[in-house]
């Protein structure tokens, strides 16, 4: 039934449009990499502040939502939630008494490399028609696309992930 509806889909004049087609593949990828990552206690939006956190050792709590475009009460909550699960820790930035610096755990460190792993198993399975240089051009191309894209407003948990 599933390939009906993307044969449908293809052949659909929305389909001509980037935006719908990015729509329906960011669900695609969505929906298999929440699941996946469910099975290992974590959400998407956790995922992605562990992420950053793997890469940017030690940020500032307030500049990582800036830098992931989250609002500063849902970070406050997203850093609550991975400090909880023991796989982040907060503590007072040491050169700016106001800001609280966050940092990966060795805990953290294993469950962003599991999702990973699980998330690029997902991306292979959704982007299995196109070969390794597509692909490498898709999120090359995309990456430009989001470069020069309209500012948004900052994600908040309210609208969901």
């Amino acid at each position: 039934m599933i390939s009906t509806a993307n044969q449908i889909e293809r052949s659909a004049p929305a389909a001509e449009f980037a935006g719908q087609l990015l729509f329906r593949l960011w669900r695609a990828s969505h929906s298999r990499t929440a699941a996946a990552l469910q099975s290992i206690g974590l959400t998407t939006a956790l995922f992605a502040v562990l992420n950053y956190l793997r890469a940017h050792e030690g940020a500032i709590q307030l500049q990582i939502g800036s830098a992931m475009g989250i609002d500063p009460s849902t970070m406050v909550s997203l850093v609550d939630q991975l400090e909880r699960s023991g796989l982040a820790k907060r503590r007072p930035h040491p050169h700016d008494r106001r800001a609280r610096e966050v940092r990966i755990t060795p805990k953290g460190v294993r469950a962003v490399e599991r999702a990973r792993k699980l998330a690029a198993q997902v991306e292979d399975d959704v982007l299995q028609g196109l070969s390794s240089a597509e692909r490498r051009r898709l999120v090359a191309l995309l990456r430009k696309a989001y470069a020069s894209a309209p500012p948004q407003p900052l994600w908040s948990s309210e609208e969901g992930a």
